[in-house]
């Protein structure tokens, strides 16, 4: 079934995105210097995109850079004003990702931050509101960095969480998976968190199955 998926996938690309050299080089350099292949796909990349043009996003903040192949989606959907603050942890990886940005021609619209997302964050507070977020960094923490979008968010933000399925991971009770304990975290956090409207979208294609947390501060 997932040969099928990926198939779907290519279709979908073939279809309504074609070829896009600036981000083959991007996952090509990533892949060159080492860094996981654990970008979103092609069609999710799109996704993030669209979303944040519905959202109308000035202002846009990424939790986890890795080699830059989703910031670039979403710098793409700023206008020539607006500007995307993204956190990487990796000094090595957040090197990468600006020399992705640079040759996809975004990166004045950019600024790459490295540490500890949490403490980024912390220091964030005369920079809100963000219009969107969307969080891609250590999954232990997702309850936390929803926290914080809310902090910097304002009423209609739009905050987007990858990798919260898990191949279906999120029903074990029981796991001592730390990215599992971290996501049915996430999960409690949500369902009592008055402050947000959300939903999960459930996904299958070149990442397997997954899905998203889409949702909007009150």
């Amino acid at each position: 079934m997932s040969g099928g998926w990926q198939a779907v996938d290519d279709y979908i690309v073939g279809k309504l995105l074609g070829a896009d050299d600036v981000l083959a080089a991007t996952l090509a350099n990533n892949a060159a210097h080492g860094l996981p292949p654990i970008d979103v796909s092609a069609a999710q990349g799109k996704m993030l995109y669209l979303l944040a043009q519905i959202a109308s996003a000035k202002t846009i903040l990424e939790i986890g850079t890795l080699g830059g192949y989703s910031t670039i989606w979403l710098a793409r959907a700023l206008p020539e004003d607006g500007r995307l603050v993204t956190l990487e942890l990796e000094p090595h990886h957040a090197a990468v990702a600006w020399t992705n940005l640079e040759r996809a021609g975004v990166a004045a619209k950019v600024d790459v931050r490295v540490g500890p997302a949490i403490d980024s964050l912390a220091a964030m507070i005369d920079e809100a509101p963000f219009d969107f977020l969307f969080i891609d960094a250590d999954k232990q923490n997702n309850a936390n960095y929803v926290r914080e979008a809310i902090r910097l968010g304002r009423p209609g933000t739009t905050i987007v969480v990858d990798n919260v399925v898990r191949e279906g991971g999120v029903l074990e009770v029981d796991s001592d998976d730390e990215k599992i304990v971290g996501t049915r975290a996430l999960f409690d956090m949500l369902s009592a968190e008055p402050r947000l409207d959300a939903t999960v979208v459930q996904t299958v294609g070149a990442k397997k199955w997954d899905g998203f947390v889409l949702a909007r501060v009150r």
